[in-house]
């Protein structure tokens, strides 16, 4: 499971631990050679580049591009108050396992969902909640590698141990939070409106476009 954890570090903001451990990762990955050599392009890249360039380079990928977003849910609800129902359940389904969040990303941040997959207690517990993110992971993806990002790799990889084919996104609702405030404004509480869990209670986790497949819940 440790191959999660190690792609989740892959995609954090490169900083001098993180070109330091390189090795290490590799190192780590030598029982799994398939996705060893998959993710071979993106550890050179690291390990031959400088800090300054490596983070430029990602804040341009994933900060000032929003169809590389390292954000789940804005691939498929965009800003719109759906989005904040589904981080409420994602917490929630992180509470269930013992997963206590952290810091200040937001629960549908790449990395951590990575992180948590890592936690679980196998592949198959890992490969079910994989499967219900893998449509937007694949999306993502694409397009990286459409713009040769060699960050696609880590995306390809996900893909290849999902037990569920990725299907395509639809276009998410253009939405944002400021357009949610002055619409809905803040509860009596202050809480926004796009991170105020639903009055009835927790819904189902959704990973995938609405349309494409019937919701289920996520299961412990």
């Amino acid at each position: 499971m440790q191959h999660y954890r190690i792609m989740s570090a892959l995609l954090t903001y490169p900083e001098p631990e993180l070109l330091a451990a390189l090795p290490e990762l590799q190192v780590a990955l030598a029982g799994q050679p398939q996705i060893q050599a998959r993710l071979a392009p993106l550890f050179a890249h690291l390990a031959d580049s400088e800090l300054i360039a490596l983070q430029q380079e990602y804040v341009q990928t994933f900060d000032r591009t929003p169809t590389h977003s390292l954000h789940l849910f804005e691939h498929i609800h965009g800003e719109s108050r759906d989005r904040g129902q589904a981080m409420v359940d994602l917490m929630e389904e992180y509470k269930k396992h013992g997963l206590e969040m952290t810091g200040d990303e937001l629960p549908d941040f790449v990395p951590l969902f990575l992180e948590f997959l890592s936690q679980l207690g196998g592949e198959e517990a890992a490969g079910r909640l994989l499967g219900d993110a893998v449509h937007v992971l694949a999306h993502i993806g694409r397009k990286l590698a459409a713009n040769g990002s060699l960050y696609a790799h880590v995306f390809a990889v996900l893909e290849s141990l999902s037990p569920v084919a990725a299907e395509a996104l639809s276009e998410p609702p253009i939405k944002d939070m400021d357009e949610a405030l002055e619409t809905f404004g803040p509860g009596a509480d202050g809480v926004e409106p796009l991170l105020k869990p639903n009055a009835n209670g927790t819904q189902p986790i959704n990973f995938y476009p609405r349309g494409t497949r019937p919701a289920q819940p996520a299961r412990a």
